[in-house]
């Protein structure tokens, strides 16, 4: 008896084998070369890859690969897509596909700070990079701040293998910084470190060999967070409150004193817009453009507004009590003003699916 159930569990695990063996060498479509197939493959878009993984082992394995990296920039089907975190859920991000005007889920990253906030967050190498912040946790009994204020870690998401993995930590702790990619390397600078301390350093980052370098620091500090932004190929650090940005050159950083509208600011294609009381303009040195009434946005606060292939999207936030209403509605609205037309207007795009309210952080990543 048990000679037989011996025998024929061999036999299963035989069998088992050569179906796992037949189904690894399977050809990724039948009758075409894996060459051609992969091209074919790489064609998909992104947010669609995971219903390509449940076809085969083969297919699963094809997306995962770096020849299908290599073969979407060969057929010029790489993507823009937009990666957003929001206050709830904790540590959840999202990225959306603007012409699938799909939502998809990733992983949570893997902090240990719970509800990590005001930290840096940007896309290079073809990966999402989460820097720094600090915890916006509140215990729901004592109503005290959890004690992480500021860290130095450094996280990376990689679309390709649908992993969050941790990276080389920044030299300085820091919350509130500016934050922004020049010539493929990410720099920090600016912010808060531990005790609520405003800094001055300065530091840069290379994905290529995981290593931070310190640089020039900032002119001056502030006691309010700020902001990075690329303008021209030139980095700029704003602070909120201030007439004077500090622009980074070979010799260090140049102080300019500005006249811009005060408020959420992006730059597309090169050129700064910010949202002022209820208008957006498009500012250009010392001179603004009013382009467009954003009054609908005038009772939301902890919205995002982020320049988005050639446009600028407004995401979630939070519409607070008024008069008698003392409800708080957390947005998961998405609303797009187009700018490549001879008349910008708005349009809407597709909610979040699971993100909304306040926005933590927002990224254009191209894969």
């Amino acid at each position: 008896m048990y000679r037989v159930l011996e025998l024929k569990g061999i036999f299963v695990f035989l069998v088992l084998s050569r179906l796992l063996s037949t189904v690894a060498t399977m050809v990724l479509i039948e009758g075409l070369p894996d060459a051609v197939a992969i091209r074919c493959l790489a064609r998909v878009p992104f947010i669609q890859f995971p219903k390509l993984e449940v076809v085969s082992r083969s297919w699963r394995e094809a997306v995962h690969s770096t020849e299908l990296y290599k073969a979407r920039e060969e057929v010029k089907s790489r993507e823009n897509l937009l990666c957003v975190c929001a206050f709830d859920p904790e540590n959840v991000w999202q990225i959306f596909d603007p012409t699938q005007d799909l939502w998809i889920t990733l992983p949570v990253l893997p902090s240990k700070v719970r509800n990590l906030a005001h930290f840096g967050v940007v896309s290079t190498a073809g990966k999402l990079f989460v820097l720094g912040g600090g915890s916006d946790a509140v215990d729901p009994l004592t109503g005290d701040q959890d004690g992480s204020f500021a860290t130095n870690e450094v996280w990376a998401y990689d679309p390709w293998i649908r992993q969050w993995t941790q990276r080389a930590a920044m030299i300085v702790p820091r919350t509130m910084f500016a934050c922004c990619v020049l010539n493929g390397k990410i720099l920090v600078a600016g912010g808060f470190t531990t005790c609520r301390k405003s800094i001055s350093k300065a530091e840069i980052y290379d994905p290529e060999k995981d290593v931070w370098v310190s640089i020039a620091d900032l002119y001056h500090t502030h006691n309010s967070g700020c902001t990075g932004l690329v303008i021209r190929g030139e980095v700029h650090v704003v602070h909120k409150g201030l007439t004077t940005v500090q622009v980074l050159t070979k010799d260090g950083w140049r102080v300019h004193e500005h006249s811009w509208v005060q408020g959420p600011m992006t730059v597309v294609n090169g050129s700064l817009y910010v949202m002022s009381h209820g208008l957006i303009y498009k500012q250009d040195h010392e001179s603004k453009k009013m382009v467009i009434s954003a009054s609908e946005f005038k009772r939301r606060i902890g919205f995002a507004m982020v320049g988005f292939r050639d446009d600028i999207y407004v995401i979630g936030g939070v519409i607070g009590p008024e008069g008698w209403n003392w409800d708080i509605k957390k947005m998961s609205d998405v609303d797009v003003l187009t700018l490549g037309n001879e008349r910008p207007m708005w349009q809407k795009a597709a909610s979040m699916t699971r993100c909304r309210g306040t926005i933590l952080g927002c990224a254009e990543l191209r894969i």
